[in-house]
């Protein structure tokens, strides 16, 4: 279950953010082959001068709406997913939500499920192991 955490100019319209929600996590469908019910996304809306980048780190020409998408899952992903993803990312951002590829700037953090508890403070550990493994 990965969850993302996007941080977006605090003007983008609602079906902009809509378009941005939807596209990232169609990507992480196709992408990772993660279900289609495991969307968590947490909108973070920032105001101008909140975010400072180089607008042309790494030969790009950002704008200032840079779109910020933080993913945080389970270790296990090769590298070829990842960059499938990624680039899954930036073209349906630019087709749904109309964000320029350059403005797309997505990291990641990977860990295990012991690091999770997805309701009732349950050890996320507990729901993946098998009775009588003792940890």
């Amino acid at each position: 279950m990965p969850f993302i955490h996007t941080h977006l100019p605090k003007d983008t319209s609602p079906a902009q953010q809509q378009g941005i929600v939807e596209g990232i996590h169609q990507a992480l469908v196709d992408s990772i082959g993660m279900p289609q019910d495991e969307l968590f996304n947490m909108v973070a809306p920032y105001e101008p001068g909140q975010f400072w980048c180089n607008r042309t780190f790494n030969g790009m020409a950002r704008s200032d709406r840079v779109v910020v998408v933080e993913i945080t899952m389970r270790r296990g992903r090769s590298d070829a997913m990842k960059r499938a993803l990624y680039a899954a990312i930036a073209r349906n951002l630019a087709q749904r939500a109309d964000v320029a590829p350059q403005d797309v700037f997505i990291f990641m953090h990977e860990n295990d499920y012991s690091d999770w508890s997805v309701g009732e403070g349950t050890f996320a550990m507990a729901l993946v192991q098998q009775p009588g493994s003792g940890t």
